[in-house]
């Protein structure tokens, strides 16, 4: 028998005031897109703001629908606008943010599982990590240097072999 230990390091700011200019505005960003998502049935707004390595800043909400599987999340909606417009650019930092309803929005949440493959699949198509900005529309911001320390033991391309 063999222990193995999974662990990852990851930087927890105070607020956005604390943020570096692009990061503060990719949050900015995210927050303020919350407004723009559709999510009538779980009325749990979410948005992803994301720069790419050519300069671009693209954008992606959660858009819910009544067969609950045809839904898609924020960050899954923002891939697929970078692989639509922008083929295997680099994504060099994406902001996530979310604006319940009910409830409040003063802490980071993560991707879902779904997401967390999505990206991991992404960083691996395009070689290159993924710098996520965490964050609720208040409170402390986490910064994690790359999707893949979400997953780990990812399924990945190998896994097909």
């Amino acid at each position: 028998m063999k222990k193995q230990t999974h662990q990852f390091s990851y930087i927890i700011y105070g607020g956005i005031e604390e943020l570096g200019d692009i990061d503060r505005l990719l949050l900015q960003q995210a927050r303020e897109l919350t407004s723009v998502s559709y999510a009538p049935y779980s009325r749990f707004h979410v948005a992803s703001v994301a720069q790419l390595a050519n300069g671009e800043i693209i954008k992606g909400t959660n858009q819910e629908n009544a067969s609950f599987p045809v839904g898609i999340c924020a960050e899954r909606s923002l891939l697929a606008t970078a692989g639509v417009m922008f083929p295997n650019e680099i994504i060099e930092t994406m902001a996530i943010s979310y604006l319940p309803e009910e409830g409040k929005s003063n802490h980071p949440i993560s991707p879902c599982g779904m997401c967390r493959q999505a990206l991991v699949e992404y960083e691996s198509r395009v070689q290159h990590p993924i710098r996520m900005i965490l964050s609720g529309m208040e409170g402390p911001v986490y910064l994690i240097q790359t999707a893949k320390d979400l997953l780990p033991l990812a399924f990945d391309s190998e896994n097909l072999q």
